[in-house]
């Protein structure tokens, strides 16, 4: 494998162009999915997904991490004949585990509807999600396998690629069958995604033969089950529980909803809102996270090897200012702009009820994201994922106690209060391996402090011009643009950015 720093940086741009593209194309595809199916078929398709992560994390998540791992370690010594072997091995697994799963799923496809989802209108998307499910693994496994080899431009290719032929296939789908009643509409969607699963699956085991030219008649020989499995089954319990809770909150959503007094239909449509509309627009600005990780990762996983905890701290303080710089003008303006914005995008006049408590919850969500990603990268794994799972079981105890009583507010005080747990609980991990202590928190108060006047200021602006008669799109985005050169001119103001290391600043400030 190629790890120059070009090669680094390449990789790093790749994916991050990758992910921003994959990130626009999905909000403009929620925001058509939205205006064809309305927020209760939303709010079924929702329901449904939570179901499809918990299959992935079962049968995939583990195995992705092996084959990765073990094609890269192989590759290195037996070249293409390797990774061929180490995929084939994560491939009869996979199938071992995945096909008796679909079968017991779409056996059940009935009492899982009710019991579990709480909706019997949501069977025809569980069955149609066992093909989806298949697809989607062979898919993943073959593109971490070029992950592991260093080859990021096939994958990256595909998911391009297969983020539009998803859209169209859906899109496409609707617009010619509509209109159909609630689970009909499911069942389009889930059929929309499973064409393209058999686009990006078949493309990736093409290009997998083609480009490291495999001979199929003199395969090496594959790793044992034992050493697939060391890799596989930590990795994937880990993902299993996390995932579990995860859909746990996000199916009880609207079952808490109706114990709190509302109709069923009104709870459904209410969650469809809240995930299908509201918070893809908050986290819509995150994209950069995943690549930022990219970065991180290798730099404080060679300053923990070498134990020097000054390069460890400083490069966790960049990787915090960076998501406070970008992360917290994004919150504090979506939050004063976003309720135009999501009345005028998804025609929904309920979008941007929750929008400053959930954009609060995003908010502590992304530094907790961070400081996970930390936790790997220092090989605290065992941590970072009990954190995962304490921070988890508080929003799950919110989702079940508060939404009854307040509603979708309790989701939301919820996902705020996980993620300060998680916050808390990481960057404790994290702290005595990098010598961090709590102050490096002021040095955020900046862009805090920013945010915050861009953020009033855009909202006071955004009142005045839908008072002037202007349109909630064109109102909302003139607000935006205002906030945004406001937070620049506020941030310079308070000394500049954040990202600049505090000796460089004060040795640029004695010159």
């Amino acid at each position: 494998m190629n790890t120059s720093r070009p090669s680094l940086l390449y990789g790093t741009i790749l994916l991050t162009g990758t992910g921003l593209f994959s990130q626009v194309l999905g909000f403009l595809y929620r925001i058509a999915l939205s205006r064809l199916i309305g927020a209760e078929a939303m709010g079924l398709y929702q329901l449904v997904m939570p179901l499809y992560a918990v299959f992935l994390s079962l049968t995939a998540s583990g195995l992705t991490v092996a084959v990765s791992t073990l094609s890269a370690q192989r590759s290195a010594r037996e070249g293409a004949r390797g990774a061929g072997a180490v995929l084939s091995r994560c491939l009869a697994l996979f199938f071992a585990l995945a096909v008796p799963l679909g079968a017991l799923a779409a056996v059940g496809s009935d009492a899982i509807s009710v019991a579990v989802l709480g909706d019997a209108r949501t069977q025809l998307g569980i069955i149609l999600l066992v093909p989806c499910l298949l697809l989607t693994g062979v898919e993943n496994l073959h593109k971490h396998c070029f992950y592991g080899l260093g080859r990021l431009g096939p994958p990256a290719a595909v998911e391009t690629a297969e983020q539009v032929i998803r859209a169209a296939a859906v899109l496409g789908l609707l617009v010619w069958f509509l209109p159909q009643n609630e689970e009909n509409t499911v069942g389009l969607i889930v059929l929309g995604m499973v064409v393209c699963e058999v686009f990006s699956a078949l493309t990736l085991v093409l290009l997998f033969r083609r480009h490291l030219a495999l001979s199929l008649s003199s395969p090496a020989a594959p790793p044992s089950w034992r050493q697939v499995a060391s890799i596989a089954l930590p990795v994937g319990a880990t993902s299993l529980l996390g995932t579990l809770m995860g859909a746990a909150t996000s199916v009880l959503v609207p079952q808490r909803l109706v114990a709190g007094g509302a109709e069923p239909a009104q709870a459904v449509a209410a969650f469809g809102v809240l995930c299908g509309m509201t918070l893809p627009m908050l986290t819509l600005p995150t994209g950069f996270l995943g690549a930022m990780g990219l970065v991180l990762t290798p730099h404080l996983a060679r300053s923990a090897q070498e134990g020097d905890r000054v390069a460890l701290g400083e490069a966790i303080s960049r990787a915090l200012s960076a998501a406070a710089l970008i992360i917290t003008p994004a919150m504090a303006l979506l939050a004063a702009a976003g309720p135009a914005l999501g009345r005028a995008l998804f025609a929904q006049e309920s979008v941007g009820e929750l929008m400053l408590p959930l954009a609060a919850g995003v908010w502590l969500s992304c530094f907790h994201g961070v400081l996970s990603g930390v936790l790997n990268a220092v090989g605290q794994q065992r941590d970072g994922a009990w954190c995962a799972i304490l921070s988890d079981a508080v929003h799950l105890a919110f989702t079940w106690w508060a939404v009854p009583v307040w509603g979708l507010a309790g989701y939301a005080a919820g996902l705020a209060a996980s993620a300060l747990v998680g916050i808390v609980l990481t960057f404790r991990a994290a702290a005595p391996a990098a010598g961090l202590t709590w102050r490096l928190w002021l040095r955020f108060l900046p862009a805090l402090l920013a945010a915050l006047l861009a953020g009033l200021c855009a909202a006071l602006l955004l009142r005045a011009l839908e008072g002037a008669g202007l349109p909630p799109l064109s109102a909302g985005l003139a607000a935006l643009g205002f906030g945004l050169v406001l937070y620049g001119a506020a941030l310079v103001a308070q000394g500049g950015l954040l990202l600049v290391p505090m000796g460089h600043r004060l040795q640029r400030t004695r010159h």
